[in-house]
């Protein structure tokens, strides 16, 4: 990438490493949830990738309200609205679009909008999040939906709702391609697991430079590698489900399905992964899994703290099998519990050895 070349004078030069730009918009429906869950990322953390930590890995320039202390206001001299701008006419490349938030529906209104992310320098009327995707989705080299609002539309998006609220892939097509043949990549949760963004990103920043393969992605357009098991797979707590032994009130150890644990059916690495460096996690420190990083998310999993639909039959079953295991491990358990029979104070050997020399 930093090849040196001749210039006809015989002098030799470096070509300029090429940039690629990520353009953060936060301007959709959320709390920003995702931006500040992305600062307690380690592996890797979002410093490291800004800062090329990795060898082979593309420099990067990121354009994000939270980190970037390069640009200012409008009023200033380095506008921070003008990187969006410059993606949208076509004058950086490659770029990664992050999106956080859900994409508002703005024709359902007869004034005003639902949200918007810097001014029209034509009109001098803000900038709607709808049309920064029709402006910037066509130049993008690859789109990332970062967090549960972004993907699939989250709260926002939830039944009664006025604003038609939905996820990128909602807006742009489920079968939508960036330039360079990526589909859109779905990283949900609510907010975002860390690592899980932080990881996707590297991931696609290595793609681009031709040393990854083709991110794989499930029918929801989540990475395979994060999102390929259940939180109950990955729980502390799965054995007492198996052993038929549930929580009934919270501040237990036992399994939290009764109290309203969707873990069983719900794609999240959560419970493996930690929150923040290992540590943390919804089931891991008592918390219930309320499905937030599912495309049905919230209205099929409401009420949360009700038993899940399911559940009551899953869980008769499994405390009745519980039970039958529990008493025979109970009686293997006082089995092994206890050392060999052959060990025990004295000169004789009972282990059944039999010496050469007797």
């Amino acid at each position: 990438m930093t090849a040196p070349t001749k210039s006809g004078a015989g002098k030799t030069r470096k070509q300029e490493e090429p940039v690629v730009h990520i353009l953060w918009i936060n301007a959709g429906m959320s709390c920003d949830g995702d931006s500040v869950a992305l600062t307690a990322a380690t592996q890797p953390s979002i410093e490291d990738i800004v800062l090329g930590a990795f060898p082979g890995l593309p420099k990067v320039a990121v354009h994000w309200p939270l980190i970037d202390f390069e640009s200012g206001p409008m009023q200033g001299a380095d506008v921070f609205i003008e990187w969006f701008f410059k993606g949208a006419r076509g004058e950086l490349d490659p770029f990664v679009l992050v999106v956080e938030g859900s994409i508002p529906n703005e024709a359902l209104k007869r004034e005003g909008y639902w949200s918007g992310f810097g001014n029209n320098p034509d009109t001098g009327q803000p900038m709607t999040t709808p049309e920064w995707l029709d402006r910037l989705a066509p130049n993008a080299t690859a789109i990332i939906a970062a967090g549960t609002c972004a993907t699939y539309g989250g709260i926002h998006a939830m039944a009664g709702n006025p604003t038609g609220c939905m996820g990128v892939a909602d807006y742009l097509g489920w079968d939508w391609r960036s330039k360079a043949g990526l589909p859109i990549v779905n990283v949900p949760g609510c907010p975002i697991q860390p690592d899980n963004l932080s990881e996707t990103l590297l991931y696609l920043l290595y793609q681009l430079a031709g040393q990854a393969p083709m991110i794989p992605l499930d029918q929801a357009l989540r990475p395979t590698w994060l999102f390929g098991q259940t939180v109950h797979e990955g729980c502390d707590r799965a054995g007492y489900y198996e052993q038929g032994q549930f929580a009934t009130e919270y501040g237990t150890n036992e399994c939290l399905v009764k109290i309203g644990c969707w873990g069983p059916v719900v794609k999240c690495n959560v419970p493996k992964r930690g929150w923040m460096a290992g540590l943390g996690g919804c089931p891991n420190v008592g918390g219930i899994c309320i499905a937030c990083t599912m495309p049905g998310f919230p209205d099929k999993f409401m009420p949360f703290m009700d038993e899940p639909p399911g559940a009551l039959v899953s869980s008769t079953i499994s405390e009745a099998y519980g039970s039958v295991i529990r008493t025979l491990r109970g009686i293997t358990f006082r089995t092994v519990d206890k050392e060999p029979k052959w060990r025990k104070k004295g000169r004789e050997l009972l282990t059944g050895y039999k010496a050469p020399w007797s």
